[in-house]
């Protein structure tokens, strides 16, 4: 029997719900499962123990966005062709636990892309648990630079990279972070190069250091050209000017989980940069029962401290906000009502079953909360979503989110962030997700690494803004593409 097409499901719905009939969101995933994805095959280990992840960029020249996976003891190329480019099995610095067992921690792909040495072509950088800077050429894989590093006194090793511009010369400055060695593991050590500094034989001093940078927990350093003035600036629970100087701090209690990058006000100048707090949450009633945890719960709704969303660029905090001392964990930052002004941040919250996003809108205000047992299929994990992306899939002005099923290789869902129902589910079993333009369209596809393949979904309806500017030409969507982790997409 042939399967129904779109259209065929759409009138049906329709038909349905004429009939009073309810029709979950499953409905919308049948369609959707129409969707083939492009397949490349890998020819790598399946077993990476969360360690890893994978970037899209232009590598061998071509235009088209090729694919770096990376892995314990390996980093590979592919074209999106499926042609493998190169394969090096190497010691990369790839790790699990941040704070246990160093950066770029979970998901986090620990490799860059630019143009090294000003020869016009792309190339691959990544550290290695050796110590060292290795600089490849793209498009063959052929190591063009290998440069030992010193790493602080109370560091292990250098351990997460980001490709920068702090001279306001192009992506040709390097930002390299390092935890200490002992206890629970922050990114405190920062130190800047140019990279064509990097690229000569003999000591090589860098623009600036620090050793007190407050990073994000869990999460390698971000940076971004927050007020456009052709430089960077390096962001975490602080904000470093691309002359090293704190520019802000943030009042943390705790730890800050994630960091993010957006245009969120733009009745403000530049962009702005999104923290969530976890604050530990007080327990004066003791034990693990239901009235425990209901006494504990009102406790800290009245009392509680922590657990807030920041709002701040290099020059302010211009908002914090808090819904009921919740612990947000993690987000996903867009525009999901276009009817309202600025972006809406959207967090999961941190509960093991029956997660209860709750969203603000610009200016901070609470706008929208609901259980995700409520709207996610019926089938889906009780443990939730994961892995949490905004993304630009169907072309119009309203932003959607994407994530996985929490915990387990399971399916992929892309949502309504604002109501959480879910329009589009994917059937697959997920290790990795990404989500950027790859197609070149502007619209965002949905990558997903499974097992030994990588699966590229595409939106196969026409794209109602097919002259929209590229999504690769903005400085932080650049940025954020190559330096994404579990906690920070």
């Amino acid at each position: 029997m042939p399967y129904p097409t779109i259209k065929t499901l759409g009138i049906i719905g329709i038909a349905l719900s004429l009939l009073g009939c309810e029709v979950r969101a499953d409905a919308a995933s049948l369609a959707y499962s129409e969707i083939r994805p492009h397949v490349i095959h890998l020819d790598l280990p399946h077993e990476t123990r969360g360690m890893g992840g994978v970037i899209a960029a232009d590598i061998d020249g071509d235009g088209q966005r090729d694919f770096i996976v990376s892995g314990p003891g390996f980093v590979s190329s592919y074209t999106y062709s499926g042609r493998k480019l190169w394969d090096r099995r190497t010691d990369i610095q790839v790790t699990q636990v941040s704070e246990k067992d160093g950066l770029p921690g979970w998901h986090g792909p620990g490799v860059q892309v630019t143009d090294a040495d000003g020869d016009g072509k792309p190339d691959v950088l990544f550290l290695t648990k050796r110590g060292t800077l290795e600089i490849l050429e793209g498009r063959t894989g052929r190591t063009k630079r290998s440069v030992k590093l010193q790493s602080p006194a109370d560091s292990e090793r250098w351990e997460h990279l980001v490709v920068a511009n702090f001279r306001g010369r192009g992506d040709r400055d390097l930002l390299i972070q390092a935890t200490n060695a002992t206890g629970y593991r922050m990114g405190r050590f920062l130190a800047a190069y140019a990279i064509e500094e990097l690229m000569h034989d003999g000591a090589v001093k860098p623009l600036w250091t620090r050793d007190d940078f407050a990073s994000a927990a869990h999460n390698g350093a971000r940076v971004a050209d927050l007020d456009g003035d052709g430089r960077d600036e390096v962001l975490g629970a602080m904000i470093v000017g691309p002359d090293g100087d704190v520019l802000v701090q943030l009042p943390v209690i705790g730890h800050v989980d994630a960091v993010f990058v957006a245009d969120v006000r733009p009745d403000i100048p530049g962009l702005e940069v999104i923290a969530l707090e976890e604050s530990k949450s007080q327990q004066p009633v003791p034990g693990y029962n239901s009235i425990s945890l209901r006494l504990n719960y009102f406790y800290n709704r009245i009392f509680g401290v922590g657990n807030r969303v920041f709002l701040y660029n290099k020059n302010k905090i211009i908002w914090e906000t808090h819904f009921r001392h919740h612990e947000p964990q993690n987000a996903a930052v867009g525009d999901f009502d276009p009817s309202r002004p600025g972006l809406e941040i959207w967090c999961r919250s941190r509960v093991d079953t029956r997660q209860a996003p709750f969203i603000f809108d610009a200016y901070g205000k609470l706008i929208s909360r609901y259980q995700l047992d409520d709207v996610a299929p019926a089938s889906w994990t009780k443990k939730g979503v994961e892995v949490i992306f905004t993304i630009d899939w169907t072309g119009g002005p309203q932003q959607l989110a994407v994530a996985k099923e929490r915990h387990k290789a399971g399916d992929v869902g892309i949502f309504d962030v604002m109501t959480g129902r879910f329009l589009y589910r994917f059937q697959t079993k997920a290790d990795r997700l990404y989500v950027a333009d790859i197609s070149g369209d502007w619209r965002e596809e949905l990558v997903v690494v499974s097992g030994d393949q990588i699966l590229v979904y595409s939106n196969p309806d026409v794209n109602p803004s097919p002259d929209s500017p590229s999504l690769w030409a903005r400085n932080h969507y650049r940025r954020s593409k190559m330096t994404w982790n579990y906690y920070s997409p």
